[in-house]
């Protein structure tokens, strides 16, 4: 039996379900009457969306059907992260959706000492993108991960546990 257990905090997303959500949206925006002649693209990127449209009005649109499909697919929202639209060529306008993946150092140490503030007999380690806690009971570590639940909505950031051990 080990002596130690624990398990991961990190913030990640499917990146398949996200294509598949991207296709749904296109395929959405193809068939609505108020869409379908608006030339909106959807480009994806290694860690961006590039949502490129006729109006502020169809961007606005093309946004609300974008979190709609992501809800459904449970995709976190935290995950986009939408720049202010530009202008683009042509009367055109072109938003930046930024995604969110893996921890900042300024969230992973708000993190551990959320952690360690409340709870005694685990320890916080910050790896790279990751958050390892560490604790001698699994029960501890059941109420770590309460805990960080219940904090969630105070970061920006969608978290999942990994390599529960």
């Amino acid at each position: 039996m080990a002596s130690t257990y624990s398990f991961d905090v990190v913030s990640d997303f499917d990146r398949q379900e996200l294509v598949n959500t991207l296709d749904q949206v296109r395929r959405d925006v193809g068939n609505r009457y108020d869409l379908k002649d608006s030339n909106t693209e959807i480009d994806l990127e290694e860690t961006e969306l590039v949502i490129t449209t006729a109006s502020d009005m169809t961007l606005q649109a093309v946004e609300d059907v974008l979190r709609t499909k992501a809800t459904k697919r449970n995709l976190s929202l935290k995950i986009f992260d939408f720049q202010t639209p530009e202008t683009a060529g042509g009367n055109r306008v072109r938003q930046v959706v930024k995604l969110r993946k893996g921890l900042s150092q300024e969230i992973a140490k708000k993190l551990s000492k959320m952690v360690r503030d409340e709870l005694k007999k685990v320890t916080v380690a910050i790896q790279g993108e990751s958050v390892r806690i560490t604790g001698k009971s699994k029960d501890d570590l059941q109420a770590a991960i309460q805990l960080v639940k219940g904090k969630e909505d105070e970061l920006d950031v969608p978290l999942q546990f990994e390599n529960y051990r």
